[in-house]
Order: structure tokens, then sequence, then C-alpha cells
């Protein structure tokens, strides 16, 4: 079967780079230090007010379809990974599908919260092996958290953040690099823990709910500590053994950008060095499920990928989701 294999990144980041030291004179006291020391943020960008989700999508998906070396019109598949949507219906990807003139992509939305982009890789890729009509489709994680945060909540307001990040991917030849091996898991049982829980079904959004703040992002229970480094080294053994690799293999890891010593551990788990681990929570801060593309595009735009190197991304987010998947790079970045 053909592979699909990336052609071009991008990110998108709006607005200036809003330092720690501001966070520290709006809730008197010293948040700077926190945060380089226990999560390893520097920055963040907020979007404005006018700007939606899409508004982020479109300049990512650009720069990304200009390093692919195609036109929007060549698109065949748009897949816009979110959980901060311009509108709960129709999809994000509808909408960006129109700002970008992309008049001959399909298009749907992937919501499995800050796993999603890894998700929707994965299926992209998908859609490339069993389908030759699709030849290059563009796969989106964005995040426009600030238009839900309690900035009431200096914990919150001060870890996340706004961006988007985005690949396109083609088809490529059979045997040669591309996208190698997945692996998704997932625990419903934490899906009441973190979210955003009002606007659907289960709580419509009311005067009640806004009064309450229920539209917010909440916290409502706290994750064990261990869950990250304990998924995280089983999932990508799991996928490095499908394609009979080792972890002292991989080149580059692209980790969800959480929470710096998640990665530390993971990687000690591993036996690799840190080193191998691209990050960029420092200038982005959380982006959700925009942050590994932004990685991915920032490794690129540092030339730091080169043609053949193992790849491996691993994503996590509320639900409870995660998404490993392991790739063989296609060009010398």
């Amino acid at each position: 079967m053909r592979r699909a294999v990336i052609a071009g990144t991008g990110l998108y980041a709006p607005g200036r780079a809003i330092p720690n030291a501001e966070f520290n004179e709006r809730y008197g006291m010293d948040v700077d230090a926190f945060l380089v020391q226990n999560r390893n943020i520097r920055f963040r960008h907020f979007m404005a007010p006018e700007q939606a989700t899409s508004d982020l999508v479109v300049p990512a998906a650009r720069q990304a379809l200009a390093e692919a070396g195609i036109g929007a019109e060549a698109l065949d598949l748009i897949i816009v990974s979110t959980d901060t949507p311009d509108y709960l219906s129709p999809s994000t990807a509808s909408v960006v599908q129109y700002k970008l003139g992309a008049r001959n992509a399909g298009t749907f939305d992937v919501n499995t919260a800050c796993a999603g982009f890894v998700t929707a890789l994965d299926m992209a890729g998908k859609y490339i092996a069993a389908d030759e009509s699709y030849r290059h489709i563009l796969v989106v994680g964005a995040y426009g958290m600030s238009k839900f945060l309690d900035w009431d909540d200096y914990k919150l307001a001060t870890l996340f953040a706004d961006g988007a990040g985005a690949v396109v991917v083609k088809a490529g030849e059979e045997g040669g690099p591309g996208l190698l091996a997945s692996k998704l898991y997932a625990d419903g049982s934490f899906h009441d823990y973190m979210g955003l829980y009002a606007g659907g079904t289960w709580k419509p959004t009311s005067a009640e709910t806004l009064a309450k703040g229920d539209h917010r992002l909440r916290f409502v229970k706290k994750f064990p500590p261990e869950t990250n480094p304990s998924h995280w080294p089983r999932l990508i053994r799991a996928v490095l053994a499908k394609i009979g690799k080792q972890p002292t293999d991989v080149d580059h890891f692209f980790f969800t950008q959480i929470n710096v010593f998640s990665i530390h551990e993971t990687l000690e788990i591993l036996g690799v060095p840190r080193e191998k681990s691209h990050n960029v929570m420092d200038r982005f801060a959380y982006t959700g499920s925009a942050c590994i593309p932004m990685a991915l595009a920032d490794a690129a735009d540092q030339h730091r990928l080169r043609r053949g190197d193992l790849v491996v991304l691993m994503g996590s987010g509320g639900g409870l989701a995660m998404a490993a998947l392991a790739l063989e790079w296609g060009y010398d970045s």
C-alpha cells in the first residue's frame, strides 16, 4: 500500500509573545519562577477578541502548503483537530476550506482533545493507504483555549495558550518514507476529570450555565501524576514493536507539551537522552492539539529533520485519550 508522507509543515502563534512577568504583575505573585522551573514555560500567545480558531489555522496551513509546493486547490481532504472549534456545528474544517479556497477538498473535524492531531494524522495516513483518489491531505491541530479560560484562576490562565500547527501529507511510494505504525488508547473513566462541559447536550448553554462559568475550562478532578509517564513509554514501545525498532533507534520524539518533567521521565524510562525530544513550550506554553504539529514545524524550520529520520509522535489529552505514531521523515528540512 501507498504510504502517507509529510511534505510540508507550518505553524502560527497569534499576537505578541507574552512573558511570564506580565502575570507576576497581574496576580501579585512570582508566577514566572514556578512556570520556568516546573513547566519550562516562558512565553505564550493569545488570539485577538475578533479571531476564531479557523483564523489560527489558515496561516499555518498556507505555510505548510507553500513548503509542500502545492496550492489549496490540490487538497483532497482537510482534517482539523480541535476541541475549541469556531462553532459546535458546522465543522471548523469547513470554515478553513472556504478561507483557503480549497474547493476540491472534503472536510471534517476530529476531537480527541490534545491527542487529536496525532489521531488525525493517523486517519490521513489510512485514507491515503486505502483510496488512491486521496493524494494530498491537510492535517491541522488548532487551539483557541484563551476564549474559555477563567482569568481569575492563575494556575490555568498562565498555562494555556493559542496556536495552530499544520502538515500536508501526500501519497508516497510503497516501502518509501512516511507513516509506519500507530497505536490509540483511551480510558473513558477519566471523561469527567477535565474539559469544557457546557454547550453540548449534557449541559446546554443557558443564562444559568454562563452565570456559573460552566462554559469555562474546568479541572474537576486531579489526574494521577503517573498517568503520562506510565502510558507514554508503553504506547511508544508498542508502536515501535510493530516496525521492529527500539526506542534507541528513534531520532526525534515529539510529545504533548504539557509537562517537561513527564517528558524527561518518559525518555529516562525509554533509555534515550533528553535531547531527542524537541520542545516548544518555553515559547508557546501549552497549545493542546496544536502543540505537536507546532513542534514539528519548529524543528523543520530549524533544519533538524533529515530524510530517513525515525520520528515518534506521542499525544495525550482529556477523555482520557492518547495516540502514538511512528514515521520515517521524507525530506531534508
